[in-house]
């Protein structure tokens, strides 16, 4: 019996380990930058400037903005996914410069050339919300057009709340982190999870119109848990499923581009 007892005991002691462990090391399970030297060239087909955007404790956050191939309907406002920089993400741009939209995009901290690290959520979103608000002097709200992909439809979502852009799109979004945790880790309390970014909490309160797009073959983040934001979601926004789609490279795929064509030309 005191051989049962010690070994439970000790059962217990690491799963408490363990659990503490997730929760002072979260960012390593959940960002995945790729660094760029401050002196790194990007090299992309259409034009683009970098810009440097200062944070509130003094950090600067790196971006690119690519201006519309003609005349500009507007802006699309960026979030990207949790891998890589600016120097891979920033190939989406051509997919909505060429229908008329410049588009903004911005590297988090400790991605590319930004400065810092990302250490809470509160953090993260007051960040992208600063970034948001510089770009209202240029861009117009109305329109603005929050484009959010994987990680970035969190605080996309988040932001659309908050704000009054044009449109939100979120590409393969997750109802929540804490969702994303039961999925992965069912082993795992919701307290441990310090990104909650709950998604399926914020859309109900976004008045702009909503489109979300969803691959049926995503390995990431499964396309039933996603199904869980249909219910928030207002009679007229549209949540479109693409056959045959995984996680990565969406803004790639013609069933999308094509859907994109069609809703942002009747913006």
């Amino acid at each position: 019996m005191k051989l049962l007892f010690w070994i439970l005991g000790l059962g217990a002691a690491l799963y408490v380990a363990v659990c503490v462990l997730l929760y002072f090391q979260q960012e390593r399970l959940l960002f995945f930058p790729t660094k760029l030297p401050a002196d790194y060239r990007f090299r992309f087909n259409n034009r683009f400037e970098e810009r440097w955007i200062p944070m509130a404790d003094g950090t600067r956050l790196h971006s690119l903005l690519f201006p519309a191939d003609s005349a500009s309907k507007g802006l699309i406002f960026y979030l990207h996914g949790n891998g890589g920089a600016l120097d891979s993400w920033g190939e989406v741009a051509a997919t909505y410069t060429r229908l008329g939209y410049s588009v903004f995009l911005l590297d988090y901290r400790g991605y590319g050339k930004s400065g810092g690290r990302i250490s809470s959520q509160a953090q993260l979103l007051a960040d992208v919300d600063m970034a948001y608000q510089q770009l209202t002097h240029e861009f117009p709200e109305a329109q603005t057009v929050l484009l959010g992909y994987s990680l970035g439809t969190g605080p996309a979502a988040w932001l659309a709340a908050r704000h009054h852009p044009r449109m939100l799109v979120l590409q393969a979004p997750y109802a929540s982190m804490r969702a994303m945790a039961r999925q992965h880790y069912p082993w795992v309390p919701p307290f441990i999870v310090r990104y909650p970014l709950a998604t399926d909490e914020v859309l109900p309160r976004v008045s702009a119109p909503i489109v979300i797009y969803h691959g049926d073959r995503d390995e990431v983040i499964s396309p039933q848990s996603t199904q869980r934001l249909k219910a928030t979601l207002k009679p007229r926004d549209q949540f479109i499923t693409l056959p045959g789609a995984g996680h990565n490279d969406m803004t790639d795929n013609l069933v999308y581009q094509q859907a994109m064509r069609r809703i942002l030309t009747a913006l």
